[in-house]
């Protein structure tokens, strides 16, 4: 790994002693959010999106270091290593450029090239390439015998043989690939008798954008057209271009043997050098779009998880539904099920005995807070719910992925007694107490906030999803005393056997007094407990300090500035004025620097402060399925998903509607996120319904007064007055004055 320090440094512009750092801690088996909190004096204050990159850096220079290794040894092996070609590779930056000097000593299937000179029509291509004023007919009389017929066949291998020769060439690639890179077009057309079937992808039925140009979402969704079979898909430059620059490498001047170089090299782009790029392009566009849209996929998944939490209270929680009912849960202020209850409020004979089920059920469990799934009879049950006037907050909570819940492992191990309407509900319940602890039982996957999810890479999807997960749990802290298995696998350091063992040590000793306490979990070792102890929090324990993100190994810090002030932990807790006279430096050492000395005094003063703002009720307009909505009006909306192309708003009924990123604002964006965020409340107008493709089009910026021009600059008059910038009409009038009309 010494090797890849200065690389990486260099192109991520990050010290060297940086990267050193960071990579000796991943060595150690120190995980990203241990590194990026709780090391910040060994790495200089690098965040988790810097040590990501460090490790991903890494990563790749590891590759690419064994491929060439390899290649190395493959070429050495055949006898073909010379100082030249050494160079070559040694100066090789890129796989692709590897891959490229390696083409030709690659194993392959027998080719036409190979079939020639196995003819003996070797010296005949050499002959060609020499390009010297010949008798071509008859140098390729020569080389006939009994498997080359004629002068024609002999010519045609020569050239199968120079064509193998332009493809396997280097430099020609290398210039091919840039041509690919700033002139190659993405075209796609429907295939015959496929447009009944295709119509969802009619914009692409005759297609073309250059591929620089093309965003993630457009090349995910030529792609998913190409592979289900309904569209055909070329990648390419113009043809000219691309032959004109190999034959300034190969054909020089004009001779006999020129037009047989032009039909080679012709022959080479289309049958070798086209199609080769052409499925590298797409791979490496594809590669290029499936980050893209799995980063979308993580920020949305971050805002997601870090949803306001609505704290400790007692829920009334309900999965709304018309035919089968409405399935009630009571929950205490731990999300512990109390009652569960089946109602049924849409048929009109039995609402009165619904009423009475309900605040019979408040009063009996002490109910502080309604939440309903947002899903089939979500706002009418929530209509049914408000009529009630019980005086208390009620929340539409989105569902998405609750169904899977309801019936993963997670669930049945949580409620093996109860059937799968009861688990959805309680999740519902759950998921509005802590978006967070809840959300992440559920796959990623199936919550509803990507892009084209299931069409990326779906190893390279998993990883950085559970990443972002990791990223939050570490961010927000976990409750060691209510904190399920599933929500304690994601912490710095434990995994999914650790999390068992320390719910069953939970259970055995009634609940975790002390961080220290730990230590006796089976398989949780010293370096387990350095990696996970600061993201742990124990309310009401032994150590005031435990309740906090002060890691353990700092716990010696505080107490000699307590031992300093002549006071105790308690009353430095939150104390700002006192603690704003504590100098950082005094209390510095090898071990804890002065970085991580200021990161202590920050905790102390809101210990366990809870990163996400608590939960709020939103209002939806009076509106309850797509019928209802109208064009021009102007409605409350959640952002519920956020893509590049736009942002997708609930506004209370089923189908959430778009807002296309041309809508959103009045400035220039190219990406939604640059003003949007999940769960935002926003004023939309409606600007058209598709009932039929049920479709709503939504604008945000319509609803808003576009900025007024600035019609004065920033400079100043001689007299220090702002000057007024000449308009149109200025000109015009000063033109009049001197020329008159």
């Amino acid at each position: 790994m010494q090797s890849f320090i200065q690389p990486i440094a260099a192109k991520l512009n990050i010290k060297q002693q940086q990267v050193e750092a960071v990579l000796a801690l991943l060595a150690e088996g120190a995980t990203i959010p241990f590194i990026a909190r709780y090391r910040k004096d060994k790495t200089g204050a690098l965040d988790e999106v810097q040590v990501q990159a460090i490790q991903d850096e890494a990563k790749f220079l590891k590759e690419f270091t064994e491929r060439k290794e390899f290649i190395e040894k493959t070429i050495t092996e055949q006898g073909k290593m010379t100082d030249t070609l050494q160079d070559k590779i040694n100066k090789a930056l890129t796989i692709a450029a590897l891959e490229d000097i390696y083409l030709p000593y690659k194993p392959k299937r027998k080719t036409k090239a190979q079939t020639a000179k196995e003819n003996g029509l070797e010296p005949l291509a050499m002959l060609l390439l020499e390009q010297k004023d010949m008798d071509i007919a008859g140098e390729a009389s020569k080389f006939i015998n009994e498997n080359v017929k004629d002068t024609d066949a002999a010519l045609q291998g020569a050239r199968d043989i120079i064509a193998e020769m332009v493809n396997e060439d280097a430099t020609v690639r290398a210039k091919m690939r840039r041509l690919f890179e700033t002139e190659a077009t993405m075209q796609s057309k429907v295939n015959t008798d496929k447009e009944t079937e295709a119509v969802k992808y009619k914009d692409y039925f005759d297609f073309s954008e250059p591929i620089h140009k093309a965003p993630s979402h457009r090349i995910l969704a030529v792609l998913r057209g190409f592979l289900e079979g309904y569209l055909r898909l070329a990648i390419a430059p113009e043809e000219e271009k691309a032959l004109e620059i190999v034959e300034e490498l190969y054909v020089k001047g004009i001779s006999s043997s020129s037009d047989h170089l032009r039909k080679a090299i012709r022959d080479a782009y289309r049958r070798l050098l086209q199609p080769s790029l052409e499925t590298e392009f797409r791979t490496a566009l594809k590669a290029k779009a499936d980050e893209e849209a799995i980063n979308v996929f993580a920020e949305n998944l971050r805002q997601l998880l870090l949803s306001s939490p609505l704290g400790s209270k007692r829920i009334l929680a309900i999965d709304p539904g018309y035919r089968t009912g409405c399935k009630v849960v009571c929950l205490d202020e731990n999300g512990n099920l109390q009652k569960t209850e089946l109602v049924f409020p849409h048929e009109a004979n039995r609402v009165y005995a619904e009423e009475i089920k309900i605040k019979n059920l408040v009063e009996q469990y002490g109910i502080e807070v309604f939440a309903i799934g947002d899903g089939t009879a979500g706002r009418e049950t929530e209509q049914f719910i408000k009529k009630l006037n019980l005086g208390l907050p009620v929340f539409l909570v989105n569902e998405d992925g609750a169904s899977i819940y309801s019936a993963s492992e997670i669930a049945r191990e949580e409620f093996p007694k109860e059937d799968i309407t009861v688990r959805g509900a309680v999740s519902i319940g759950r998921r509005l107490m802590d978006p967070l602890a809840e959300l992440v039982k559920i796959d990623p996957k199936s919550i509803g906030v990507g892009q084209y999810q299931h069409d990326v890479n779906q190893f390279r999807l998993k990883e950085k999803l559970d990443a972002t997960v990791v990223s939050c749990v570490n961010n927000v802290g976990v409750n060691l005393n209510t904190a399920s298995k599933h929500l304690l696998s994601y912490v710095s350091g434990i995994g999914s056997t650790i999390a068992d063992n320390i719910i069953k040590h939970r259970n055995e000793i009634g609940k975790f007094n002390s961080r220290k306490q730990l230590l006796s979990v089976p398989r949780l070792g010293a370096k387990a407990y350095e990696q996970c102890a600061g993201f742990l929090r124990i309310k009401d324990g032994e150590d005031i300090l435990d309740d906090s993100a002060v890691h353990p190994e700092a716990y010696t810090v505080v107490q000699n500035i307590v031992k300093d002030l002549g006071t105790e932990v308690k009353n430095i807790i939150g104390n700002e004025t006192l603690l704003k006279t504590v100098d950082a430096k005094k209390y510095a050492t090898e071990t804890i620097g002065e970085l991580t000395i200021k990161d202590i005094l920050n905790e102390l003063k809101k210990p366990g402060l809870d990163p996400r703002a608590e939960a709020q009720a939103f209002e939806f307009a009076a509106i309850y399925k797509i019928d209802d909505v109208k064009i021009g009006m102007e409605v409350p909306g959640v952002v519920t998903n956020i893509t590049r192309f736009g942002a997708f708003v609930d506004i209370g009924v089923k189908q959430d509607g778009l807002v296309h990123v041309s809508e959103i604002s009045h400035k220039y964006i190219t990406d939604p996120s640059e003003v949007l965020k999940l769960n935002q409340q926003v004023k939309v107008k409606v600007t058209d319904v598709d009932v039929a493709r049920k479709r709503i089009a939504l604008s945000i910026k319509q609803t808003e007064i576009p900025p007024a021009k600035n019609t004065f600059n920033k400079s100043k008059g001689p007299l220090g007055k702002a000057v007024k910038e000449p308009t149109m009409n200025d000109a015009l009038s000063a033109l009049k004055q001197k020329f008159g009309k």
